[in-house]
């Protein structure tokens, strides 16, 4: 399976736009795993330089729409700094586990 990526910006103001895209990529590629007998789909932060709050609420979002699709969404390459805003707003436990 394909590895989709998150934008080199997500910030309030285009968060929308970016969902908007997303959630029909998200879907199709749910059904693909699923049809490839897998559970996972994969998603790279790894061109994600710019962002705020916002990506962490697409990344719920995403995450919540694979799960009600059956597949967990898997990130990949995620940059440190999205990892502390995840952790700080406390919502870190819901996308990595507490050893990574």
């Amino acid at each position: 399976m394909s590895t989709l990526k998150l934008p080199t910006r997500l910030r309030m103001d285009g968060a929308r736009a970016e969902w908007a895209q997303m959630s029909p990529a998200l879907r199709a590629e749910a059904a693909q795993v699923l049809a490839a007998a897998g559970r996972e789909v994969r998603l790279s932060a790894a061109a994600l330089t710019d962002f705020d709050s916002s990506a962490l609420s697409l990344l719920l979002s995403a995450a919540r729409q694979c799960s009600e699709q059956g597949v967990k969404l898997k990130l990949d390459d995620v940059p440190d700094k999205l990892r502390e805003l995840a952790r700080v707003y406390g919502v870190a436990e819901l996308f990595w586990s507490a050893a990574a």
